[in-house]
């Protein structure tokens, strides 16, 4: 019976491990999110407010590197996702072969 409590501390301090490092992944991500909020308002509130045209169509100059952060913050939401979903198939294969 000792030999069988073991294997079980194992996997528990493993699945800590596991969950302080999805915390860690979490928390940077919150933070990224912060950031770029924080770096739109920066545009937002400082750039003045000059057209662009943009295909013969007047565009609001402080647009464009709002456009810029928009895509850089949805590229951080897919790889979070993307991390996730590695995480959990690693869980499923790494509990399989047990």
């Amino acid at each position: 019976m000792a030999g069988d409590s073991q294997p079980d501390r194992r996997k528990g301090s493993e699945g800590a491990i596991s969950d302080h490092a999805d915390t860690g992944l979490n928390r940077k991500f919150r933070v990224a999110l912060g950031l770029y909020v924080v770096l739109g308002l920066l545009v937002w509130f400082t750039m003045g407010e000059g057209t662009v045209l943009v295909h013969g169509k007047p565009v609001e100059l402080r647009l464009v590197p709002l456009i810029v952060i928009a895509g850089l913050a949805l590229r951080t939401v897919v790889a979070h996702q993307a991390e996730k979903i590695r995480r959990q198939d690693g869980k499923a294969s790494g509990s399989a072969g047990l």
